[in-house]
């Protein structure tokens, strides 16, 4: 019969085994995540270009961080860069690790620096990370000094790492996902199978129809949509809630598959966050959790200018205290500061007046578009500089090859009317047949569509995912 304190020695000797097997294997995977961290473009970020508003609140507490898609199709050719075309604000909660998500539109009217108006998203392609930072500084009454810009194809290849997700489609979105689908396997090299769209098409072209399980060709297809009712309003939101879903499947991935997607996706990454900074993030991130996302500006006119729409925020002071209550839970002691309140006032002169702002806009249809931009500047008389949309007449027609008669403007009674009778209205989906702009307490669907409140927020309900 074996002594009682020899058995306390082997049961010791076994505790410290197991402790120093877990370390080398700490040791290991920490050093397969620092070699491939090193794949991560980290270029020298030129601070002195970054501009912030002096005035602007110090919002103590959170993290922010600028985060920019670029797509290889939203080069602009007058300057030969590219644009952001996906324009995100992360905001940190540093106690309780909750992230929120705010998309800027990429078509809202914006000084992009310089006392120059256009787009937002021209101001990566004028002055790269630094002008478009600085763009939301200035423009938003933010402090942002750090960035993240990522290729979309890194999205198609960390989908597929993940398994794919499984993504609720309405008819609408079939028939445009499987159209750029063509030209995103183009672009990456990847394959996809189309969706098989229903026969008969459905009454409402804007109902969920069901879920079905896409690849990352398919996934980033559908987060490029922005010909559906909800423009670039459902694309934003699109691309929001495939973030959400990938987070979540990375958290519950194994460490071979997070080894996959670092070594695919970090060679598209480019940032100003340091390996040191990211290695110090690792041991907390699985604590992180997508709690609410939002669309910039969530109040808006439209501003048509030779057939190029404009976002113009409704009012600009009033988006920039609701995105700030919504990053940062302000107050009501918070105010725009003076910036804000002479960027509306000069915004509002170059269209022409608030009497000419509009309700609605016609949904874009060429995507040649992407890289025109109508550009006061200097003085801001009025005067601009406009480039023909890749040499077409910009006609409202979606003139693609997959059927040139589906018309954008939806005839089957779910048509862009700003009313509320089930369409899109006030940047977001109504409370009634269409998908609504958040999702439900449970994260599920209902009914086929979301049982968001249509408050046009695009944010998840309650935080409780999907």
């Amino acid at each position: 019969m074996a002594r009682p304190g020899r058995k306390k020695r082997t049961a010791l000797f076994i505790v410290e085994i197991i402790c120093l097997l877990l370390f080398i294997g700490g040791l290991y995977v920490y050093g397969q995540i620092d070699s491939r961290l090193n794949k991560i473009e980290t270029p020298q970020l030129d601070e002195s270009k970054i501009v912030t508003n002096v005035t602007a609140p110090q919002m103590s507490g959170y993290t922010t961080y600028a985060l920019f898609g670029i797509d290889q199709r939203s080069k602009n050719a007058a300057l030969d860069a590219q644009n952001s075309d996906t324009i995100i604000i992360a905001s940190i909660n540093n106690d309780t690790k909750e992230v929120k998500l705010a998309s800027v539109y990429r078509d809202t009217l914006l000084d992009i620096g310089n006392d120059t108006y256009t787009k937002a998203n021209a101001a990566y392609a004028y002055g790269g990370p630094e002008q478009a930072i600085s763009m939301l500084n200035t423009m938003l009454d933010l402090k942002i000094t750090d960035y993240v810009t990522v290729n979309f194809n890194a999205m198609v290849a960390a989908i597929d790492a993940l398994g794919g997700l499984d993504i609720p489609l309405s008819y609408a979105e079939m028939v445009f996902m499987n159209d750029y689908c063509v030209e995103t396997s183009q672009e990456t090299g990847k394959s996809y199978t189309p969706v098989e769209l229903p026969d008969p098409k459905p009454e409402n072209e804007e109902e969920i129809l069901g879920t079905y399980h896409l690849n990352g060709v398919q996934s980033v297809s559908y987060c490029r949509i922005r010909y559906t009712a909800s423009m670039d309003m459902g694309r934003t939101e699109r691309q929001r809630r495939v973030i959400g879903m990938m987070v979540d499947k990375a958290k519950s991935a194994g460490i071979t598959t997070i080894f996959n997607i670092m070594d695919e996706v970090f060679p598209m990454i480019s940032t100003s966050i340091t390996k040191t900074e990211i290695l110090n993030l690792i041991p907390t991130l699985m604590g992180y959790n997508i709690a609410d996302t939002t669309g910039f500006p969530a109040k808006y006119k439209f501003a048509d200018v030779k057939k190029a729409s404009m976002v113009v925020a409704d009012t600009l002071e009033d988006n920039v205290k609701e995105l700030h209550k919504f990053l940062y839970g302000a107050d009501e002691n918070y105010q725009p500061s003076q910036n804000i309140v002479e960027a509306n006032a000069r915004i509002i002169e170059l269209v022409g007046g608030a009497d000419t702002l509009v309700d609605q806009s016609p949904i874009a249809s060429n995507e040649a578009g992407n890289s025109s931009d109508i550009v006061w500047q200097g003085d801001g008389s009025g005067n601009y500089d406009y480039n023909d949309y890749g040499g077409s007449d910009y006609d409202n027609s979606y003139d693609n090859s997959y059927d040139n008669s589906y018309d954008n403007s939806y005839d089957s009674g779910n048509d862009y009317s700003g009313d509320d009778s089930g369409d899109y209205s006030d940047g977001s989906y109504d409370s009634g047949s269409d998908s609504g702009s958040s999702y439900d307490n449970g994260g599920d669907y209902s009914g086929g569509d979301y049982s968001g409140d249509s408050s046009g927020d695009g944010g998840f309900e309650d935080g409780s995912g999907y």
